[in-house]
């Protein structure tokens, strides 16, 4: 089933009954991740639950096709519908998605998400022909939709914005769904109580540029052990044409920031995260990698960063490829504790 963009929100809302897999696809990573996520949530409401919830990339289902199939069929011991999410699928998953939809096992809802796909797209193809599934596409915020759904969530939150305010944030949060909501809430969070409209200064306050923010958020995902955060920071800098080494080296000064203040720890002492110029909002998520990381495995981390900027600058691997490797090695590490 095809689902026009006029139909989109409802059905995420509520997906219909009898519905076994949707394609989120389109250029807004963060419009993809967001809605990926509702329409789980239509299944599962606590998509960290590791019975009802299974992960997978496209890349695993590459190399082991039978997994959805499996997935899709098991029961959870806990009861209750489950839910597969498929993450970075392609074309090249086309025949297999297109044999689960003739014969779908089990009761699992799959939710798949990719990039940009063709009209012609065979993956497309598969999911808008089939009766049980559905594709949705997910593109940028014109203004129109930018100014709807920042008054949207400034309404839900009781407060009030001037029309000033809307427009300087429709200028510069950018097209990406995720960062948006991401920046508002901030926004929301800085006026707290106060009863007067959020105004240009209060934006002006909080907002950062948007290229700025993505650096910063895989920086966080990667030193917090967020996968699917930093799969989906890494997506929208790709898309901001921000370079692999510039995100290196904001990932390095992190680090460094991080590692400062462990070592302060170690010692007995405590030092301010506003001291190191961690952002307010980023206070609480930077304190819980304090945490998380020791003086030394952060001495680690560093080299691996350093080593992944020599390897993007003077070897024939790419340098997309040496970046995001470094980065997907600290989020492991950052599983591990202190």
């Amino acid at each position: 089933m095809k689902l026009q963009a006029r139909d989109a929100e409802a059905f995420v809302r509520k997906p219909r009954s009898g519905i076994r897999a949707v394609l989120l696809f389109g250029s807004d990573a963060g419009l993809i991740r967001e809605r990926a996520k509702a329409i789980a949530r239509s299944a599962v409401e606590d998509l960290s639950d590791p019975f009802r919830v299974a992960t997978l990339t496209g890349a695993q289902l590459q190399e082991d096709p039978a997994r959805l199939a499996d997935e899709a069929a098991a029961i959870a011991l806990t009861g209750g519908r489950r839910v597969v999410m498929v993450a970075g699928a392609g074309d090249r998953l086309a025949k297999l998605f297109q044999g689960f939809l003739d014969d779908a096992p089990g009761d699992a809802l799959v939710v798949v998400e990719a990039g940009e796909l063709a009209a012609r797209s065979s993956l497309r193809g598969a999911f808008e022909a089939s009766e049980i599934a559905a594709a949705i596409g997910c593109y940028a915020d014109d203004a129109r939709a930018l100014h709807g759904l920042i008054e949207e969530m400034v309404a839900e939150a009781g407060k009030r914005i001037v029309p000033e305010a809307v427009s300087w944030l429709a200028d510069n949060l950018g097209t990406d769904r995720m960062v948006t909501r991401g920046e508002i809430a901030k926004l929301l969070l800085y006026k707290g109580d106060e009863a007067t409209p959020i105004s240009v200064d209060d934006c002006e306050a909080v907002v950062g540029d948007s290229a700025t923010l993505f650096l910063d958020d895989a920086a966080f995902a990667a030193f917090g052990g967020d996968f699917a955060a930093l799969t989906d920071a890494l997506t929208r800098c790709e898309s901001a044409g921000e370079s692999p080494v510039a995100i290196l080296r904001v990932a390095q000064k992190h680090g460094q920031k991080l590692h400062l203040a462990a070592a302060q720890t170690e010692a007995g002492s405590r030092i301010d995260p506003a001291r190191l110029g961690v952002h307010w909002t980023r206070k609480a998520g930077f304190e819980r990698q304090m945490r998380q990381w020791s003086a030394a495995r952060l001495m680690r981390a560093l080299e691996i960063l350093t080593d992944a900027e020599l390897t993007a600058k003077s070897t024939g691997m790419p340098a997309a490829a040496a970046c995001g490797d470094a980065l997907l090695r600290i989020a492991r590490a950052a599983r591990v504790t202190r």
